[in-house]
């Protein structure tokens, strides 16, 4: 079985959540408004890389790390 690494990304400037890499698979690349419509669509993302490449009748695993971040600033001393 193959096992595809998926790491997703949040751009909040764009409002998307993205693809940022997938290891050992090149060539992902996707981005949805939020990381469950992402996550729906790597698996037809990957098929159809696969087929383009000549991988038939494959048993793949995806494993998504998804990660996004804030920035605050706290109140000023008193």
């Amino acid at each position: 079985m193959d096992l595809i690494v998926v790491r997703a990304a949040y751009d909040p400037d764009a409002g998307v959540w993205y693809v940022e890499s997938s290891d050992p698979l090149h060539g992902l690349n996707l981005e949805a408004e939020t990381l469950d419509q992402l996550r729906d669509d790597i698996p037809n993302a990957v098929a159809d890389l696969y087929e383009a490449s000549g991988k038939f009748g494959q048993d793949v695993a995806v494993e998504i790390i998804a990660h996004t971040s804030t920035r605050l600033r706290t109140p000023a001393a008193a």
